[in-house]
């Protein structure tokens, strides 16, 4: 029997998707236990448990001690905002929670059978959540791909369910981060869009009511979400003549409005009741802020984490905007797609934490993929389009690697640049000067164009213990006085062990003349730290430094404790 490509399609996803969480938990290629309650993922989810199994919503007195046996704050505190009342109020909404719910259940009742905790956080919580996601947005795309056949054919179908979601951050966001928002509010969208299609093909209450539930529903997930509205409210009025068709058909349904609006209510009674129950006011401010008048359009284009730079496949979401005239969807998408990504570009905290990509657009998927069907079918009428094939499948393995390489932290999850990416782009094993570029943003190209001389060598194992906020100096000495001609160097590599603490240590470079300061640095928290624990970097000398006290130094934040197996400081210079 064959199955059609749409459908093989999303059945790829699906086995990749699964084989992503696999790896990445403690039965595939992660060490560590998994836990997918963490930061902002615990936040989303502390509804539950606090509900039924500690009935403790209002204080969170059970969540000092989970913190301390899961970790599930990151050493960051709970998410939470102190009353006078002496309540503690969640900053994360519990929509989230909602849709987590049936697997927190089952859960439950697997915890009870098998013997592990009932605690909310042991093994079972922590899979069921972890494929709860995948679950989900399985079916979400099944559900997006009977909405896309409606307007598209089935080439078009495929390629457009595999790139949205093989070439861009969903497979992050559903398979290893799936604690966190975005992959439960992404069915929403999938089921929003169908629902919104069905009613318009012939009104019915039921779909009247689903369409404003989910809306309200994806409120209480993020108050961003609220722009679904303009989904429904905007569909089938492309042209003049369907306009007046759609508000003709609503104006014969009036009831449905109403019973939309009581769906829409229904879907965020439950976070007005908790914050009722805790702070005494239904409406509480949770706290966001916004710079409308002067939005951060790096989170597309910077090097940090922009959306077109990691994930470039996403610039055809924008691309197919321009050929949605025909189709019912036009000024919903329009609308919708213009208004999310202004409101994601303009929140104050632009990074949105640890980011692959931009993580808080991520969500929205199902809506971008009609302007992307509509622009893969635009260019699968084209001669070349054999060429677009081929590039859609080079996107797709450059993310499916830098996937693994922001899991790895070579593809850092907040602080990338230009120069790095370049030097790990595809690569497979990232020197210790490449990964130096994270920080110091300057390397030589070519050794072989500067002399160079060994400047000081230590090679016997020297222990290092040092408590947080202080130094441990290796190398204490002075540098040659060279001539301001020289363009002058120092390549320093170390090997250090250190089986802990390594979150904001640093191995440095300092120079001092006078009164003044030249330090240069590389963290040894990077992944070439944690792998081999070899660390490298240049740094090209001042002429002010020429003949300066130098030292060379680990600097913590924490307690350090660790061995310095060797230092190798090498001279490179040659006249300008």
């Amino acid at each position: 029997m064959r199955y059609p490509a749409s459908f093989v399609s999303c059945c790829i996803v699906i086995v990749l998707l699964f084989g992503y969480r696999s790896h990445y938990s403690d039965i595939g290629g992660a060490r560590k236990q998994l836990v997918v309650t963490k930061w902002d993922a615990f936040g989303y989810y502390l509804y539950l448990p606090a509900l039924f199994i500690y009935e403790d919503y209002k204080k969170l007195s059970w969540a000092g001690v989970i913190d301390k046996q899961y970790h599930v704050t990151g050493g960051d505190g709970l998410p939470v905002q102190h009353l006078d009342n002496g309540h503690k109020v969640c900053k994360y909404l519990g929509g989230v929670a909602i849709l987590q719910a049936p697997f927190f259940f089952t859960a439950c009742a697997i915890a009870r059978v098998t013997g592990y905790p009932a605690d909310g956080f042991s093994p079972p919580f922590q899979y069921a959540l972890a494929l709860g996601a995948i679950i989900w947005c399985g079916l979400a795309l099944f559900l997006l791909r009977r909405i896309l056949l409606r307007y598209y054919n089935d080439r078009v179908t495929a390629i457009t369910i595999g790139a949205l979601c093989l070439a861009t951050n969903f497979i992050q966001y559903v398979a290893v981060d799936s604690g966190l928002s975005h992959a439960w509010i992404f069915p929403l969208y999938a089921l929003l869009l169908y629902a919104t299609m069905r009613w318009h093909s012939g009104p019915r209450k039921g779909w009247s009511f689903l369409i404003g539930y989910i809306i309200g529903l994806a409120t209480i997930c993020r108050p961003t979400e609220a722009v679904a509205l303009f989904i429904p409210l905007l569909w089938d009025t492309h042209t003049k003549a369907a306009a007046r068709q759609k508000w003709a058909l609503v104006k014969m349904n009036r009831p449905h409005a109403l019973i939309a609006i009581l769906g829409g209510v229904v879907g965020i009674m439950p976070q007005l009741l908790y914050w009722k129950a805790v702070t005494g006011s239904f409406i509480y401010d949770v706290g966001s802020k916004w710079f409308f008048l002067n939005p951060w359009f790096r989170v597309l284009t910077g090097w940090e984490k922009g959306w077109f730079v990691y994930t470039p496949i996403t610039i055809l979401f924008i691309l197919g905007m321009l050929f949605m005239r025909k189709y019912p969807f036009r000024k919903s998408v329009l609308a919708f797609c213009g208004l999310t990504i202004w409101i994601v570009i303009a929140w104050e905290d632009w990074q949105y934490g640890a980011s692959y990509s931009t993580r808080a657009l991520m969500q929205s998927y199902p809506v971008f993929a009609l302007p992307l069907a509509a622009v893969i079918d635009r260019l699968n009428m084209q001669k070349w389009r054999w060429a677009f094939y081929i590039l859609c499948i080079y996107l797709t393995g450059v993310n499916l690697f830098q996937v693994i390489q922001y899991n790895s932290t070579i593809l850092h999850y907040g602080e990338m640049n230009r120069r790095y990416y370049s030097h790990i782009y595809l690569n497979t094993d990232p020197s210790p000067i490449d990964m130096s570029l994270l920080d110091t943003h300057e390397a030589i190209e070519d050794e072989s164009k500067y002399q160079t001389g060994l400047f000081k060598q230590i090679s016997e194992p020297v222990p290092v213990n040092f408590t947080a906020n202080s130094q441990a100096i290796l190398i204490d000495t002075t540098l040659p006085a060279k001539s301001p001609q020289t363009e002058y160097w120092l390549k320093l590599e170390a090997r250090i062990n250190a089986p802990d603490k390594l979150w904001k240590s640093k191995f440095a470079l300092e120079l001092k003349a006078g009164d003044s300061t030249f330090q240069t640095s590389v963290r040894l928290f990077n992944p070439v730290g944690e792998r081999t624990g070899n660390y490298a970097f240049y740094a090209r000398i001042p002429p002010y430094f020429y003949g300066s006290e130098l030292r060379v130094l680990l600097s913590s934040q924490f307690d350090f404790h660790g061995i310095v197996e060797k230092i190798i400081a090498t001279e490179l210079y040659r006249p300008l």
